[in-house]
């Protein structure tokens, strides 16, 4: 692998994340096969190494040109400070990061820990952040959970990835503010050594990506009413209209938003539109 000029894409190793990731190369039309946890793979018919790291290294060996590509947190990439351009948000693992105290603490915001103690494993987002209110806490620098770090007297606060806050109230702790909100994304760096196959990953991935916000909508309508219909539903472009045997009626096939799905049924089914069928969406262009 260090001879040949494959495009190199850096792929979190283990973990959910390391799910995730394969499974959207695959829906992407990557083939490739890990065999027995080894850190190398090769895609099938394209000129792409997969090498499979820690999570946490990926910004920095994408900025430093060992990988010309990789999938990872927007948050590593901005704890790294890598030189990388973000290429596309994935759409997965969105999560937010928050400053997070006891629930009786008298702290309100950020503002309120100067001197405090603040166990994170993202130092330079903390710092960075509370530098604004001109705070400068002493930091913990710890991997792993941190949310225990208060209740072993480690820390006065953390800063920590929130998803449902479950876990926040599990350990009696209550957000004091929103750092930022991130999710995984495809970074690459400015010398990438196959800049066409790239931006070839770069179409399938979005083809999945927005595949997933969209549903495909199928439903018969009386001509009458499809201008209604059309209103509704405008689709990407416009709908795909087909005349039925019954000459008054005709079919349509449109792309709706996922999450706009159930109503844009009900508002068809109360214009007159019966036969109203959804499809699932895994791949497309647009």
């Amino acid at each position: 692998m260090g001879t040949n000029n494959n495009l190199r894409i850096g792929l979190p190793s283990k973990g959910r994340l390391s799910d995730l990731a394969g499974d959207l190369l695959k829906q992407a039309g990557l083939r490739f096969r890990r065999q027995n946890r080894s850190l190398f793979a090769r895609v099938s018919d394209l000129p792409v190494d997969l090498i499979f790291l820690r999570t946490d290294d990926i910004p920095t060996l994408c900025a430093e040109g060992a990988i010309d590509m990789g999938i990872t947190g927007s948050d590593l990439v901005d704890e790294a400070g890598a030189d990388v351009s973000v290429r596309m948000p994935l759409g997965v693992g969105r999560c937010r990061l928050a400053i997070c105290a006891p629930e009786d603490s008298p702290a309100q915001s950020g503002k309120d820990l100067a001197g405090a103690r603040i166990a994170t494993s993202f130092p330079n987002i903390s710092a960075k952040h509370l530098a604004q209110y001109g705070v400068t806490p002493h930091v913990v620098n710890l991997s792993g959970s941190v949310e225990v770090m208060i209740s072993l007297g480690i820390a006065d606060a953390i800063v920590d990835l929130v998803e449902t806050g479950s876990t926040l109230a599990a350990n009696k702790l209550r957000i004091l503010e929103e750092i930022d909100t991130y999710e995984t994304v495809l970074i690459q760096n400015g010398k990438c050594r196959d800049t066409v196959t790239a931006e070839r990953i770069v179409r399938r991935l979005e083809g999945v990506v927005i595949a997933r916000d969209f549903s495909l909508l199928e439903f018969n309508i009386p001509k009458s009413a499809l201008a209604a219909a059309e209103k509704i539903t405008p689709g990407f472009k416009s709908p795909t209209i087909n005349s039925l045997e019954d000459q008054e009626w005709c079919a349509v096939r449109v792309m709706v938003k996922r999450s706009e799905v159930i109503s844009a049924m009900e508002q068809l089914e109360s214009v007159g539109a019966s036969a109203i069928m959804e499809t699932e969406i895994t791949n497309c262009r647009l």
